[in-house]
């Protein structure tokens, strides 16, 4: 089952993108890698490590895929914080549910937004790909309101295969992102 982001993408955005940056080949057109959900829990998960379970079922009924706990790579005493604690959730999206997750966050979560103008074209990070900090969960209209303890933030990393920042604004803007002017 090909998803309407996935038809559109080979139909009208490969073709599109072919002309505009004059591209020889098809498979040279910058393509969409994986979309990565990262929800940090922080310190209070030291103390109550039910948090871990909220945000991962928050997590997992946003991407429709459980999601990995995420462990500190180093020890920082000022944070209080050990090597191989745990600080967070994620979940790597591909295929079918990326091009379903992004269509779902384009047309039906960014316009949620309180007081929404479009996101930062500046949060590329010099090779195409594109990260969107979210401070509130309850935009997503699967989470129910109700059964949300308190709300957390969360990062959407959009990986391309964009070899600079122009091909990987390019792209999305394709998909229909919404950036400010």
């Amino acid at each position: 089952m090909a998803t309407r982001l996935k038809d559109r993408y080979k139909n009208d955005i490969i073709p599109a993108l072919m002309k505009e940056f004059d591209y020889s080949n098809q498979m040279a057109v910058p393509r969409l890698e994986k979309i990565i959900l990262n929800m940090g829990v922080g310190r209070e998960a030291q103390n109550n490590p039910k948090v871990f379970d909220h945000a991962a079922y928050e997590l997992s009924t946003v991407s429709g895929q459980k999601p990995v706990v995420t462990r500190a790579k180093k020890s920082i005493a000022a944070f209080k914080l050990r090597a191989g604690m745990p600080v967070g959730v994620s979940v790597t999206l591909r295929g079918e549910r990326m091009y379903e997750f992004l269509d779902r966050l384009i047309n039906a979560v960014l316009p949620r937004v309180r007081d929404f103008r479009g996101v930062s074209p500046r949060a590329f990070d010099g090779r195409g790909n594109y990260t969107i900090g979210i401070k509130d969960q309850l935009i997503f209209p699967e989470i129910d309101f109700n059964k949300v303890d308190r709300t957390r933030g969360m990062n959407i990393s959009i990986v391309t295969t964009a070899r600079t920042d122009e091909e990987g604004r390019a792209l999305l803007r394709q998909f229909g992102m919404p950036f400010m002017k």
